[in-house]
């Protein structure tokens, strides 16, 4: 189960992974933060049985950072604790405290000779007991604590073809978010300020200007991608916009070298018990809900 606090609403999203089967959502659903974040959990732990379900929630924008470094020649248990010294000159906050986690890059789509690398999710300890303490408060016990590119990794993974890497640009009213995977994985992200507010702005000319920037932003970062990870072909580009953009998909796709199309989770999930979800802008508002209720259980804090 995902419990996500975000914008005056908390989402509850359950989804049951059945070895052979298509993952299942059978929970999707919101409700309003009338009294604060605290009482609200407090609430749904008893009216929906919160105790009964493996539990997760994601770190907020700002709260963490996520750094590709290349891996340490030392064995995996101690690789945390060397790169905590390297993170010492990137991020701004104390490491001897900060958590951190370790995801490998997949050696298989790094050109022949090339270090290993990884990527390193690490948060200040205040952070991280900040966005858990009002779980603990409500006896909510939580499982994991995720962040929102491994949450679009999870749905990424899905619509992968086989032995071909997947771009999943994410727009919502926050800004953009463009993640690299291979094999499951996530390899590479990038962050961007555009966001759907800008995009669907009254002033025509103001529109045009900022999908011309978002244009030029995902033709670079998919050249980039190129440069950096030759060895992984991309297939195809996944868009998920909310709120919808008008035109966006055919114009984004006219100008990019790589098939893009619409995400659309009916051609990987089953939700039987929601057919609120064969929305397409549904979908996309709750995509990272869905992704971090489809964890793997790596990667997270």
């Amino acid at each position: 189960m995902a419990i996500i606090p975000q914008g005056g609403e908390v989402t509850l999203v359950h989804v049951v992974r059945e070895p052979n089967s298509r993952p299942e959502v059978r929970l999707l659903d919101s409700f309003a933060l009338e009294n604060g974040i605290h009482e609200a959990l407090q609430r749904l732990r008893v009216t929906r049985q919160l105790k009964s379900y493996v539990c997760t929630t994601l770190m907020g924008e700002g709260e963490y950072t996520v750094s590709q470094l290349e891996a340490p020649p030392v064995p995996a248990e101690e690789r945390k604790e060397a790169l905590r010294w390297v993170l010492k000159e990137i991020v701004s906050y104390q490491v001897d405290s900060a958590c951190i986690d370790v995801l490998d890059i997949p050696r298989a789509g790094l050109p022949p000779g090339r270090a290993a690398s990884v990527l390193v999710v690490s948060a200040a300890e205040q952070a991280v007991r900040a966005r858990v303490r009002a779980f603990e408060e409500a006896r909510i016990p939580l499982e994991a604590l995720d962040i929102p590119e491994l949450a679009q990794r999870n749905v990424a993974a899905l619509l992968e073809d086989e032995n071909r890497g997947l771009a999943f640009l994410r727009i919502d009213e926050t800004g953009m978010m463009l993640t690299l995977t291979f094999q499951g994985e996530l390899v590479a992200v990038r962050r961007g300020e555009i966001n759907s507010g800008q995009l669907n702005g009254r002033d025509a000319d103001q529109r045009a200007l900022v999908q011309e920037r978002l244009v030029l932003e995902l033709q670079r970062s998919l050249d980039n991608f190129d440069r950096q990870y030759s060895q992984i072909p991309i297939s195809k580009v996944i868009l998920a916009s909310h709120p919808q953009v008008g035109n966006l998909v055919s114009e984004l796709g006219e100008n990019i070298y790589v098939p893009l199309k619409e995400m659309d989770l009916s051609s990987v999930l089953d939700f039987p018990a929601m057919p609120e979800l064969n929305d397409l802008q549904y979908q996309a508002r709750h995509l990272l809900a869905i992704g971090a209720a489809l964890r793997t259980g790596e990667g997270s804090a």
